[in-house]
């Protein structure tokens, strides 16, 4: 796959399947669009292009909008890959391009840009200036432009609506299962191990400090948690715990992983974390030994569910 984060930079000769949207977390339902996109361009030997963008619309056209993604731009990029998509265009969103009427955006994008040849698009679709364009309009685009239009159906897409907004959700509420279900893989992030104030080495369960450098990214909710990484081509399961470690009178968030069955330094390696289950909610405790209790209590459970993967 070839990814270009301009589509000025866009060159094919050959006619493509496109599709196009945000594809925040790259979920269930985006993935049967994809899968089929990448299918119908294989199978008539022409190229399949997804057209998605950062920053998010939201972050640009509303002002106030605090809005966290599923996806890092690299995530989302290996994603597109294993769905055996040609070129993702990552184009960058600004207030500019959402001007563009309905008509500018077929002709000059999807046309002269990409050499549509058909566009695979969600029933829900707007696009345009202020999206008041809709999928009857593009049809009628593409029928003036000699494009085809397929149009995917809530039903087809799934019989429970899966949206990003709902997976976003459960991820703040703790229901990591749930979210893990709509996205069709477990939910993860990635980030650099750093040096912390060592507090859970003194109780006997060392934790590696995660730094994650995207802003954007979505953290799930506080609380403990069975995860896995891995490390030096080794795959190891933890407890994960994110919060502002009350019983210590924390004040910053922090998110601290104890590795289970491991040694060694890990200290400026980038590691990614999978979230398996939610334990429990971030408790305050009257003591570090009553804190120590619980995390033993809390291995135990990570084993025992590891233990029946």
């Amino acid at each position: 796959m070839e990814t270009i984060t301009n589509i000025s930079d866009f060159k094919s000769s050959a006619k493509t399947i496109i599709t196009i949207g945000t594809f925040d977390g790259v979920h269930l339902g985006h993935q049967q669009i994809l899968q089929k996109v990448a299918a119908q361009a294989k199978a008539t030997q022409l190229k399949s292009v997804v057209l998605t963008f950062f920053p998010h619309p939201r972050m640009v056209l509303q002002e106030k909008s605090e809005i966290k993604l599923l996806n890092t731009i690299t995530e989302k990029q290996e994603l597109f890959e294993e769905l055996g998509i040609d070129y993702l265009i990552i184009h960058p969103f600004d207030y500019a391009f959402s001007r563009l009427t309905a008509e500018e955006f077929v002709s000059s994008i999807l046309v002269d840009a990409f050499n549509i040849h058909k566009i695979i698009i969600g029933y829900d679709h707007r696009f345009g200036r202020n999206r008041t364009a809709n999928i009857d309009d593009l049809i009628v685009f593409g029928t003036q432009y000699n494009f085809e239009v397929e149009q995917i159906s809530a039903e087809e897409i799934n019989e429970i609506t899966i949206s990003s907004t709902k997976i976003r959700t459960a991820i703040l509420e703790g229901n990591i299962t749930l979210a893990n279900q709509y996205l069709g893989y477990n939910y993860s992030f990635s980030g650099t191990v750093a040096h912390g104030k060592q507090l859970g080495r003194t109780i006997g369960f060392p934790t590696a400090n995660i730094s994650i450098n995207e802003d954007y990214k979505l953290i799930p909710k506080n609380g403990v948690y069975v995860v896995q990484s891995v490390i030096k081509h080794q795959l190891f399961f933890g407890m994960m715990n994110i919060g502002n470690r009350p019983t210590v009178d924390g004040i910053t968030q922090t998110i601290e992983v104890h590795f289970l069955n491991f040694e060694g330094d890990l200290y400026d390696q980038n590691l990614k974390i999978v979230l398996l289950h939610y334990i429990r909610e971030e408790v305050k405790f009257n003591s570090l030994e009553d804190l120590k209790a619980q995390i033993a209590k809390d291995e135990l459970f990570a084993t025992n569910f590891i233990s029946n993967l």
